[in-house]
Formats: structure tokens, C-alpha cells, sequence
């Protein structure tokens, strides 16, 4: 038997990093190492990172920095390791400007992961590089080790094919594959037995999801039969490919959730063909219009990017107007930053930082206005809403979300926990948050709770 390691490892970037970190976690303990949240404790640290966005990757830089000050702390007897897409975009960077960093790993090869950190306890001559790239690697049978929890992530597919020319996500996770639809009904069935009551579908692009003749809808559908989950969500769908299967599973299905991360990216018809997103405005908005017909009460959110090079004051003004238009609950924006490898970057940045500012900073007041406007008129109306974590601002107060997304506080009460579904009544909007007062519990009012009633619990797993 070797050596038990301490692992620590620390994520950035988009829900499928954290589910790769605990992919990453789950083979490490089966190979008999221990997860531990103290980075002066650790004998492994390892750096799950995003290449998407350029911040992302200023902040793992930025923290290079306080992982050597802790291997030196260990006089070397530390090994410090860089995952996921950033080890795979900037491989030579890191392992030339930073030689205390032991290995970088992309995000196919972390099977290689337990074997190498055997070896690097041994001995530490050289830095191991495992960056090569496999079109059939899913990870379809491992299991990821995750912390308590109301919702899990589970990643369906891995890669990209729709090669926007400002993404670098086809370059650094390869090429679309998806995991059979027996493999996520596995997990999710493993999920409902631990306590999980909502999962959360992964995939650059979800509505590309196949599995031989099996679509998303039908996925959609089998993970609904597992007993135990009550909610299913996912992120994020292509406007480009939306499906009618799709739309009918939310309309239909009691158990996906009402919401829809549905990336627009630009409001102008042109920037959106440099782009390369397949779609036009008129298009993106019949889309919306569409799921709000079909789909009652759904909510929305998206990503946008302002300051995209050549895009016009006046083209950035047709995005702001699609916004106007379309009303999303919540919005992601950006600043264009053009990332090394991707098309975009070898056209010139044209569009000054300063004037990029101006325009973030107006589609954030326009959006904000929407999301408070929004948010008001839920004020009289009535939510089931999961609650999922302690509030942040108050200690007694629980937090949940709607099957809209809409972020909901309640007061604690020995009637309720974490796990447990309520209907909400919504008294006040604050921002983005509504507040209220629990009318029901698991389907029953508060009046018919038997004396001995125990609310569910959230999930309690070790890690």
C-alpha cells in the first residue's frame, strides 16, 4: 500500500471545472488519499483552471505565487499540479516561467492523475506534462467525490463543436462526445441514494447532446425517472440548436426546472455572423417568445459581450435594445478580451478600453433596471422553492431557488431545512431577491404538519 496523500484542490472558472475537480477527487481517494480544505496541510495541491476569459487565468497567475510560498513552507516536499483548460492552452507558460509547478494537466488525461502524484512523491527531476487530447474520453464510469449538497453537477458531454471565433473551448476541451444515457441515469440514481434532490446537466452545448438515437429530450425524460430527484436544471443550450423536445420536457415535465441559460452574446445581426453563432437577433428573440408561450413562467438569463472588434456604437445600441426587448431575468456581461489561440485574436482589438467601459456599464444599468422591475412584480405571488444553503447575510434565514431560478430567503424554522421543498408567498423584492413566508411544506400547509413532522435534509457526503 503507498502512501496516503493530503489533496487539496482549489477551482476556477464554470460549473463543469467543478465537477472535473470532483471527478479529480473521486479517483484520488480511490486510490486511497484523503481531501483536505487547509493548503499549508496539503502534500497535493492542485489548480483546476478556466481559459475561457482572461481574468480567469490573471487570477490562477496571480496565485502561483501563494502556492510556492506554501511548498517552500514543506522545503519542496509539496507537489503542485495545474489542471484543466488553461494547463491545456498555456502548457509551456506556466512550466517555463514557473519551475516549482510539478506537472499541468488538460482535462483529458486526468486518469494519468493517481500515478503520476505516486511518482512525483518520489521523485521531483522533472515536470510532468499531460496535455494530450482524446476524442472517446468521457469518464463515463467514475464516480466524483462531492461535498454535502442540495444540487450536483453532472457533466452529460464533453467538448465543443460550433467554433465561435471568440471561444477557445473546441481548442482545449476538443471535440463533442457524450456519455450513454445509462451512465447519467447511473450517477443521478447514486446521487438520489446520498440525498441529492436536484441535479444539474453540464455541456458547452447541452441541446447536442446523442447518445445513438437518444437526444436531450430523452435524457431529460430518463434522469426524470429516478426516484429521489425531485428537480432537474441545465446549462447552457445554443439558440442555434434548440429543439422541440426540449421545449415540450419543460413545458411538460414537472421535474425540469422552468429556467434557461440561453447565451445571446450580441444584439447586432452582423457582429453576431463575425461571431460565428449561427443565429440572428429576429432569431434569438422568436426563440424567447416562443418558450414564454409554450413554456408559462419560464425565466431567463444570458451572456453578453460588449466591445466585440468592429462592433459599431450603433451596433452596440441594437444589443441594447434586443435586451429592452426581450426582458432577461439576470444577465452575465463581459468586456470582449481576445484569448490567445481563438479566431478573434488575430483581428485587432479595435474597440478602446475606455469606450468597452461605457458600453458594459450601460447594458448593466438597462439590465438592472429590467431585473428589479421584474423582481417587483413576483411581490403577491407564490414560489416552490428548495432551499438549498444558509443565507449569507443572516445565520436565521435559509436560502432557495424557484424552478425559475428566482433566488428566494426564508426564516428558519424547525419545520424546514436545507433539502426541503416550501411554498413560498412572496412579501418584498430586494435586487435580484425575493423574501417571504412559508405556506406550505413538501406539499402540506403548515396547519396540517403533524407534531412529529422532520423536514428532509439536504445531503450529507463525506469530502
Amino acid at each position: 500500500m503507498h502512501r496516503e496523500l493530503k489533496i487539496y484542490i482549489e477551482t476556477y472558472g464554470c460549473q463543469m471545472n467543478l465537477y472535473d475537480s470532483e471527478l479529480v477527487g473521486g479517483m484520488l481517494q480511490d486510490d486511497h488519499h484523503r481531501m483536505v480544505e487547509d493548503l499549508a496541510e496539503a502534500d497535493v495541491v492542485l489548480v483546476n483552471t478556466c481559459a475561457v476569459r482572461e481574468n480567469a487565468e490573471q487570477r490562477v497567475f496571480a496565485q502561483l505565487a501563494r502556492y510556492r510560498k506554501a511548498k517552500e513552507a514543506r522545503e519542496g516536499d509539496m507537489t503542485i499540479g495545474i489542471l484543466g483548460c488553461m494547463s491545456q492552452h498555456l502548457k509551456d507558460k506556466i512550466t517555463d516561467a514557473h519551475p516549482y509547478v510539478d506537472l499541468v494537466c488538460g482535462p483529458d488525461q486526468y486518469r494519468e492523475l493517481p500515478r503520476v502524484i505516486r511518482d512525483l512523491t518520489v521523485s521531483r527531476e522533472k515536470q510532468f506534462i499531460l496535455c494530450r487530447k482524446d476524442k472517446t474520453e468521457n469518464y463515463d464510469e467514475i464516480y466524483p467525490s462531492r461535498k454535502s449538497g442540495v444540487n450536483a453537477w453532472v457533466t452529460i458531454m464533453r467538448g465543443c463543436d460550433n467554433m465561435c471565433s471568440f471561444c477557445i473551448v473546441p481548442f482545449t476541451r476538443g471535440r463533442e462526445r457524450s456519455r450513454s444515457v445509462e451512465s447519467v441515469v447511473r450517477e443521478c440514481e447514486k446521487l438520489a441514494a446520498e440525498g441529492f434532490r436536484e441535479v444539474t446537466l453540464l455541456g458547452q452545448n447541452v441541446n447536442s447532446y446523442k447518445d445513438g438515437e437518444q437526444r436531450f429530450d430523452a435524457l431529460l425524460q430518463a434522469v426524470s425517472q429516478v426516484e429521489g430527484i425531485g428537480r432537474i436544471r441545465f446549462t447552457s443550450p445554443h439558440p442555434k440548436d434548440f429543439s422541440e423536445g426540449m421545449m415540450a420536457q419543460m413545458a411538460d415535465n414537472p421535474k425540469v426546472c422552468k429556467h434557461m441559460h440561453l447565451p445571446m452574446q450580441a444584439g447586432n445581426n452582423r457582429v453576431l455572423e463575425v461571431m460565428r453563432r449561427g443565429y440572428t437577433r429576429e432569431d434569438f428573440a422568436a426563440l424567447v417568445r416562443k418558450a414564454r408561450e409554450r413554456v408559462p413562467g419560464i425565466g431567463f438569463s444570458t451572456d453578453i459581450i460588449v466591445g466585440f472588434p468592429t462592433e459599431t456604437a450603433e451596433e452596440f445600441e441594437q444589443t441594447l435594445e434586443l435586451v429592452q426587448d426581450v426582458r432577461f431575468e439576470s444577465a452575465f456581461t463581459f468586456e470582449y478580451s481576445p484569448r490567445e489561440g481563438a479566431p478573434s485574436a488575430k483581428w485587432e482589438d479595435d474597440v478602446s478600453p475606455v469606450e468597452k467601459n461605457r458600453r458594459l456599464r450601460a447594458l448593466i444599468e438597462a439590465q438592472q433596471r429590467i431585473t428589479h422591475e421584474k423582481a417587483a412584480a413576483c411581490v403577491g405571488g407564490s414560489f416552490e422553492v428548495l432551499l438549498e444553503n444558509e443565507s449569507r447575510r443572516d445565520a436565521g434565514e435559509l436560502m432557495g431557488r424557484s424552478s425559475c431560478n428566482r433566488v428566494v430567503v426564508v426564516g428558519r424554522d424547525p419545520r424546514w431545512d436545507t433539502g426541503t421543498m416550501v411554498q413560498v408567498e412572496i412579501e418584498r423584492a430586494v435586487n435580484f431577491t425575493l423574501r417571504g413566508r412559508v405556506t406550505h411544506v413538501e406539499g402540506t400547509p403548515l396547519e396540517d404538519l403533524s407534531a412529529d413532522w422532520q423536514p428532509p435534509r439536504a445531503a450529507k457526503v463525506a469530502g
